[in-house]
């Protein structure tokens, strides 16, 4: 068994015992074609296991503190969407140049107060970010939740992450991509 057969087993088993908050029930996973629906709707591919977590565990509804967004629509919890909510946030971004939302930073965990995980779907190892919009400055609301997707997952798991009481003093670091990732192109 691979090692993200070993994590996706793991996740699994984690989401069939445990609700996040609002969640009643674990959702039925999307179906096949789910993924690419929703690639056509945001311009770039999703990574594969964020891809295989909606395709074999559920459609959202696991993970930590609110849980996995849903991937195309938003279910009885309330939560939106993944999709519907990058494709606002990069609207707004549009509206608001002092705001910027990047290219590729999928939202996919919603944490309240506005605060969202994020997966940067151009990073290669799609590292998960924390957008934290309570910040006065822009520069100053991107942070490095995980370096991966698979190290974020596991913290979950493990019981490790800086949501957990236990891990009040960790400090995450700043987003060193944020402004390389949202400066405005320049005229050749």
């Amino acid at each position: 068994m691979t090692e993200t057969e070993q994590l996706l087993t793991r996740v699994a088993a984690q989401a069939r015992i445990s609700r996040p908050w609002g969640w009643p029930s674990l959702p039925d996973p999307v179906d096949a074609a789910g993924p690419a629906r929703a690639e056509d709707a945001l311009g770039f591919a999703l990574p594969p296991l964020l891809a295989s977590l909606y395709c074999r565990i559920a459609d959202g509804g696991f993970g930590p503190e609110y849980g996995l967004l849903p991937l195309l629509d938003s279910p009885p919890a309330g939560e939106p969407a993944a999709v519907a909510e990058y494709v606002a946030r990069r609207e707004e971004a549009r509206k608001d140049p002092d705001r910027p939302w990047p290219e590729g930073v999928l939202p996919i965990s919603h944490w309240g107060c506005g605060m969202f995980a994020c997966v940067d779907c151009r990073a290669p190892e799609a590292t998960v970010l924390l957008y934290e919009p309570n910040a006065d400055d822009a520069g100053h609301t991107w942070y490095v939740d995980a370096p991966s997707l698979t190290d974020w997952l596991r913290t979950w798991l493990d019981g490790t992450g800086w949501y957990e009481e236990s891990n009040d003093d960790m400090d995450l670091r700043p987003w060193a991509d944020f402004h390389s990732r949202t400066a405005p192109a320049r005229a050749s």
